[in-house]
């Protein structure tokens, strides 16, 4: 799929300047109190800049060549990384690792084992993988949790939103998922 990351964040500007709340991801994140965060799929920055303001260390990552550009103009002091999620290796942990945006329906269909190995790769031992994505577009949760599971990563909560509402079922579900450590 093609993106055009100016356009992509223009809605999002839309939204804002309505009054819509935007920064769901970044508060669910802030709950957790990480020092650093990879922002997996970062698309143009929106919660990585957010993050990044209230002072955590983040870094983006993203396939897209568009929407790394919108990124790094709007944040041009932070570090963008254009690469695939599944194959990333950028020699470093995280306190966190947020997937918003429904990062793995958008990761090549069979490539999710890979890409939630990838985010266990980038997650300190006892770190957080934090996902959130429809869950009912080809790819579930049975799918998800397995994969999860292979790359060392149990799951320790779930939610139906990022305002933290109860995962009673439904199209939606946000992860939270725990890397224990490497013996």
């Amino acid at each position: 799929m093609a993106w055009d990351g100016d356009d992509y964040q223009a809605r999002f500007d839309a939204l804002a300047a309505q009054g819509r709340e935007m920064h769901g991801e970044a508060d669910f994140v802030m709950v957790y109190a990480p020092a650093t965060v990879l922002d997996a799929g970062c698309g143009t920055g929106r919660v990585a800049i957010e993050l990044a303001r209230r002072e955590i260390e983040v870094v983006g990552v993203d396939a897209d060549p568009s929407m790394i550009a919108t990124a790094r103009r709007l944040a041009p002091d932070l570090e963008w990384v254009e690469a695939d999620l599944t194959a990333l290796d950028l020699g470093r942990t995280f306190d966190l690792v947020v997937m918003a945006g429904n990062v793995p329906l958008f990761t090549a269909p069979g490539t999710q084992g890979a890409l939630m190995a990838a985010c266990a790769r980038h997650v300190s031992d006892g770190g957080l993988v934090v996902a959130g994505f429809s869950i009912d577009q080809g790819y579930g949760l049975s799918e998800f949790d397995g994969h999860a599971g292979d790359a060392g990563l149990a799951l320790v909560e779930r939610f139906a939103t990022w305002d933290r509402e109860p995962f009673a079922g439904g199209d939606y579900a946000v992860s939270v998922l725990e890397r224990g450590a490497i013996s």
